[in-house]
């Protein structure tokens, strides 16, 4: 009779083992495939949309008005491309991406204004 127990402990415990062991493995391939996302979110363009409030040959400055504003200054691409006209308080979208730390915008789309 205790024969027939034995055999299920045993195998309980090497299905219990093997998740133990194989639990690692699996954490680091998760990380693997984390690390390779981080980098394709980061190589993503990302947007901002608010109001110029300075502009210049190399540089964008956008603030984001209302209860929490924002202000972010972009490096312009020098591809950059944009539709319509980049004036001051012009409401914009930036689309850009984290280069080296620093905002590099690749497109800048003017919204056409209330009044038109």
């Amino acid at each position: 009779m205790r024969e027939g127990r034995i055999i299920p402990v045993c195998l309980a415990l090497a299905l219990g083992l093997g998740t133990f062991t194989a639990a690692p493995l699996l954490a680091a391939a998760k990380k693997s495939d984390g690390t390779t996302q981080s980098a394709k979110a980061r190589n993503t363009l990302r947007q901002f949309t608010g109001y110029v409030s300075a502009v210049d040959n190399t540089t964008l400055t956008v603030e984001k008005r209302g209860k929490q504003p924002r202000t972010l200054v972009f490096t312009k691409h020098e591809d950059m491309r944009t539709v319509g006209e980049i004036q001051k308080d012009a409401r914009v979208t930036v689309y850009y991406r984290d280069e080296g730390g620093h905002s590099v915008a690749h497109r800048v789309v003017v919204k056409p204004s209330d009044g038109a």
